[in-house]
């Protein structure tokens, strides 16, 4: 089955047509970072409208000289706005060519980009989705079966990434940008914290560390005026902040998967990309972490395209009234047609 993916939840437009779930035959995104840069973030108006313009092209560009089976989009979580671009698209190019639709979860589009890159792999293992707005472990028994078993309390691990990019003037996108500074630094110089949640031994949180460094850098400024970033070793302040979330990311990871006996972890989503984190999880799990490429590892239609197969194979087709949702907890299926 060949599925024609739109991905459209936040800020990149992303097409690809998908052949039975694991090999991808074309696909392409387009990323809106420079839009939003000088904001410093994401507005959700200006991501609605790029999408407008750049879906019906790109689609045009991904799809041709493919037969195309069916159609599948992203209908929750995200920018309510982007998200019904893509999802209408979706819907206009099934009716016109007479396609069955496919909604699907973009969490399970995220642990689905490991299936695009181990054919191999199956359930049942442990995933562990890490985002700029979301951090989420999941026990997932089956292709479209899975339940939430731990997550963040409040800030996403990503989102701390970025809020202290921007605190440091690493500006947008800060993840990406916190990681190479922290690459010339001394991961223990700072001694950032490391919440755990009372009785819920694989949650998260991750606004404390991200609050001891706005203090940190709020004490520099007080001390050394408008010369604090030359008077700080803002290297080592990056890799011990990166080390201190890195740190309870592996710890969750690892505990729900050996409480729940999963001897299979998948790391997914954007953050997935942090080199620091991919290194500390191998050196824990070794050969039993898989880790989809780096290209893989952001917003991308293939993962959607991947997903939507498995969830074809549980007749999860929707009419065309299907909707989309801004939240949707991704162990429940979307309304409209998954079971």
């Amino acid at each position: 089955m060949n599925i024609l993916a739109f991905e459209t939840s936040c800020d990149e437009t992303a097409v690809a047509v998908v052949r039975d779930g694991r090999t991808v035959l074309s696909g392409a995104v387009l990323s809106q970072t420079d839009l939003h840069a000088l904001y410093g973030g994401v507005v959700p108006e200006i991501a609605s409208r790029s999408h407008l313009e750049a879906i019906t092209p790109l689609a045009a560009k991904v799809a041709a000289g493919h037969a195309i089976d069916a159609v599948a989009a992203t209908a929750a979580p995200g920018l309510i706005g982007a998200l019904l671009v893509g999802l209408n698209f979706a819907k206009g190019y099934a009716m016109a060519a007479g396609l069955p639709l496919i909604p699907v979860h973009h969490i399970r589009g995220h642990i689905a980009a490991a299936y695009l890159a181990e054919p191999e792999l199956e359930p049942p293992f442990l995933a562990a989705v890490v985002s700029g707005g979301h951090t989420l472990l999941l026990a997932v028994s089956g292709y479209t079966e899975m339940e939430v078993v731990g997550g963040t309390r409040d800030d996403a691990a990503g989102e701390a990434f970025d809020k202290a990019a921007r605190v440091l003037g690493l500006g947008y996108p800060g993840g990406a940008a916190l990681s190479r500074l922290a690459g010339g630094g001394d991961p223990n110089r700072y001694p950032f914290p490391r919440a755990a949640v009372k009785d819920s031994p694989f949650d998260m949180s991750f606004s404390g560390v991200k609050t001891a460094l706005i203090n940190l850098i709020h004490n520099a400024g007080q001390l050394y005026g408008d010369d604090w970033k030359n008077q700080t070793d803002l290297p080592s302040v990056a890799a011990s902040f990166q080390n201190a979330v890195v740190s309870v990311l592996t710890d969750r990871i690892c505990a729900a998967a050996e409480a729940f006996r999963f001897q299979n972890v998948v790391l997914a989503g954007g953050v997935a990309a942090n080199q620091a984190l991919r290194d500390s999880l191998r050196e824990r799990l070794g050969e039993n972490i898989h880790i989809p490429p780096v290209y893989l590892c952001g917003d991308n239609a293939a993962m959607i395209g991947s997903q939507a197969f498995y969830e074809a194979g549980k007749g999860g087709f929707a009419p065309l009234s299907q909707n989309a949702y801004a939240t949707f907890p991704p162990g429940r299926g979307l309304p409209g047609g998954v079971p």
